[in-house]
């Protein structure tokens, strides 16, 4: 072999280990004697390992596993037979609990296995999310009691959620980010006759898909590598309600499974022959329109109108603004408990730029704006501007004149705002009624142009009597 072929050669190596190092996924290969010789910095940090330790170690050196459990690794080499998406829990040398979803396949020459390659993905905090929250009785912390809100929409929407506890029908509730869906959620549930039964909530979105059948259905014991017997959410909220979160983002797949169980009443754990009956209430959310997730094939519409029964639409945060005080007074008074502090408001300023703020992430976003302020306003008895994050103020704070409209209004005996509010529903009232006429009454697109839901548009038209 002449120079240049050594040095193509070692280029080669060079390049093969830097690619391997760049990918985001764990690469651990073991020789004929369950050695590990290729070992890449993902799995470095998946099993907290130095790559200098392991490298030429056998794999029951390094970790250990339960009992009647053992390495895919070693299984494949054994076996000769490929597995995907097998979980796994483990331990390295120090004792700490691994987690990963596996591809491990075998590798042949001249008939022989020589080698075992694996591919992990790291779920380690994914299982203990699941493990510490999610399979446990969540805390039912919510009631009506709790729900702040007088405009008349939100206040229509806690009157039908209120008529829903009387009944087991599934119910949808659909909104935006940060718009309650949860609290209206536990809500139901505890004001209904299953509140002393489980209340579990999983987010569907949260999940990865190779999980989420598992874990919604529950497993028998030898269903797949170190599978065991468990039981699925549906029979952990067996008497109680089960909340799908995002339930749009669940697999094609899965839906059919789950519009099986709903309609059955039965669920089938997974490697099991018997189906077992189950009394569970179903809540789910979605956080766009209806109309968008049906036409985008998201959700199947047979699932759609089964949990539909029961339809909430929560508006957004900036469609009830007159709500915006009293929220900033309850989250004022949540963290000075937390913090031990003594905030007894906002100014004036800090209030009109609040009311400027279209509130993309609605009532969670306007807490997290509370909560942000607090740990700045440090022997304040107001929250200022000053306290607010930089991007806040730089949108808002040139649009604010020096003296305020609250301000030039406070100390008037009539307060200005009746007259505002009314002005503005007259002008709200005029500019809906020509976008029907120019759209032909359609809702769903007269609703598009105003950028309302169908029911913010509907509750306005039934409110002004445009039809």
């Amino acid at each position: 072999m002449d120079n240049e072929e050594l040095q193509h050669l070692l280029h080669e190596k060079e390049l093969y280990h830097r690619l391997i190092d760049e990918v985001n996924v764990g690469i651990h290969v073991i020789n004929h004697e369950g050695k590990t010789i290729v070992y890449n910095k993902k799995m470095e940090a998946i099993e907290s390992m130095n790559r200098r330790d392991i490298l030429g170690k056998n794999v029951l050196d390094m970790f250990s596993f339960h009992e009647n459990q053992h390495s895919t690794l070693l299984h494949t080499l054994h076996t000769g037979k490929a597995t995907r998406n097998v979980k796994q829990t483990y331990f390295n040398h120090k004792g700490e609990a691994i987690t990963t979803i596996n591809d491990t396949f075998p590798i042949q020459q001249n008939g022989t296995r020589t080698e075992a390659v694996e591919m992990a993905k790291d779920i380690t905090q994914l299982e203990h999310v699941i493990t510490e929250n999610v399979l446990k009785k969540q805390n039912k912390r919510y009631h009506f009691e709790q729900i702040i809100g007088a405009n008349h929409a939100f206040a229509e929407v806690i009157h039908q959620a209120k008529l829903a506890t009387r009944t087991t029908s599934s119910v949808l509730i659909i909104g935006e980010t940060g718009t309650g869906k949860e609290l209206f959620a536990q809500s139901i549930h505890n004001g209904s006759m299953r509140a002393a039964k489980p209340f579990i909530a999983q987010n569907c979105a949260a999940i990865p898909e190779s999980l989420m059948e598992s874990l919604l259905f529950g497993t028998k014991k030898g269903a797949f590598t170190d599978a065991a017997d468990s039981p699925g959410l549906f029979e952990q909220a067996d008497g109680g309600t089960l909340l799908l979160d995002e339930i749009n983002s669940l697999d094609p797949l899965l839906q059919t499974k789950l519009l099986r169980v709903l309609q059955e009443r039965t669920v089938r754990r997974i490697g099991d022959t018997k189906d077992k009956p189950i009394d569970v209430r179903i809540i789910a959310t979605i956080n766009e329109e209806p109309d968008t997730i049906l036409e985008s094939q998201q959700i199947r519409k047979d699932l759609y109108y089964r949990l539909s029964v029961v339809s909430l639409f929560l508006p957004p945060l900036r469609e009830r603004k007159e709500d915006m005080l009293p929220l900033i007074q309850l989250f004022i008074a949540k963290y000075n408990q937390l913090f031990q502090m003594n905030i007894q408001g906002v100014d004036n300023t800090v209030l009109e730029m609040m009311y400027q703020h279209d509130w993309p992430g609605n009532v969670r976003e306007l807490e997290h704006v509370i909560e942000g302020a607090m740990n700045i306003a440090i022997d304040e008895k107001t929250i200022q501007v000053s306290h607010l994050t930089g991007r806040f103020r730089r949108k808002y704070q040139q649009s604010i004149p020096e003296k305020s409209f609250t301000e030039e209004n406070e100390n008037k005996t009539a307060p200005a705002t009746e007259t505002l509010e009314h002005k503005k529903a007259l002008l709200e009232k005029t500019y809906i009624q020509q976008v029907l006429q120019e759209n032909s009454q359609n809702i769903t697109q007269s609703a598009k142009v105003l950028g309302l839901s169908r029911q913010s548009l509907q509750y306005r038209i039934k409110k002004y009597e445009l039809f």
